[in-house]
């Protein structure tokens, strides 16, 4: 995998509409980042909002999609600047913030993930700064041009503000939750939640991410104009081999 792109260019690539592939990881360990990067996913999603990853197994993760060449976004559990930064200083390379729901709410997670023109507290003493090794204008351009930072578009509040948040927030993404908004909304009303978000984002230029259960889904998704794409996640991953080899083996009449 010598040739993939560096986790740094994931940022760029994203916004320039390129096709991404990740998945969920709902696991506290190394292992499981470092796997799937092995594999060769372009990102994984750490999930800190729905697994129980705290800041030491968040550290762990991002320490294993580093050692296999990955780009480490984590679903931080709450939408607040100190849950960014403190995933930030551990070197993900950008954060998926639930519940964006407002301008407001959105312009301040952006904020949070830029030093300059933003509030991002600073420290180069951090995996992001290199353990000290980063001189602060180094860092800050780095951090500043690399870490992505995504609103999840879940709730149907943010609707009503949704073609302001897209050209106004300055995130570089939306991902649709459309968990959420069928939750909130009916199976009908999600699908045309995802039909007015994806019009919004298209319009502003804006790349978008989806969670998909099928090809099919998939390339309606992408019909929409998402180019980021999640598929299940590790625990799914495992059962699902596990399952497969449980048929496989677990009769031997059947061999």
């Amino acid at each position: 995998m010598a040739d993939r792109p560096s986790p740094k260019e994931f940022r760029s690539r994203l916004k320039s509409g390129a096709h991404v592939l990740g998945t969920f990881i709902k696991t506290p360990s190394s292992h499981t980042t470092e796997i799937i990067g092995e594999v060769g996913y372009d990102f994984v999603v750490i999930d800190q909002e729905h697994a129980p990853f705290d800041r030491g197994t968040i550290d762990l993760a991002c320490l294993g999609a580093r050692a296999s060449g990955t780009a480490a976004i984590v679903r931080v559990s709450e939408p607040t600047p100190a849950s960014i930064l403190s995933v930030l200083d551990v070197g993900a390379i950008g954060v998926l913030v639930p519940h964006c729901d407002s301008l407001e709410k959105t312009r301040m997670i952006a904020q949070a993930c830029r030093y300059r023109g933003g509030s991002r507290g600073y420290s180069s003493t951090t995996r992001a700064g290199r353990w000290g090794g980063a001189a602060m204008p180094e860092h800050m351009d780095s951090q500043d041009s690399s870490v992505t930072c995504v609103a999840m578009i879940e709730d149907e509040a943010a609707l009503s503000e949704i073609d302001a948040i897209a050209t106004q927030s300055g995130v570089d993404a939306f991902f649709i939750g459309r968990g959420d908004l069928t939750a909130a909304m009916g199976a009908a009303g999600m699908k045309k939640a995802v039909a007015r978000i994806t019009e919004a984002a298209r319009a502003a230029k804006m790349p978008t991410m989806a969670l998909v259960s099928s090809k099919e889904d998939a390339a309606a998704m992408r019909d929409l104009g998402v180019t980021g794409f999640l598929v299940s996640n590790d625990q799914n991953f495992l059962k699902s081999a596990a399952q497969s080899a449980l048929e496989a083996y677990g009769d031997p009449k059947k061999w």
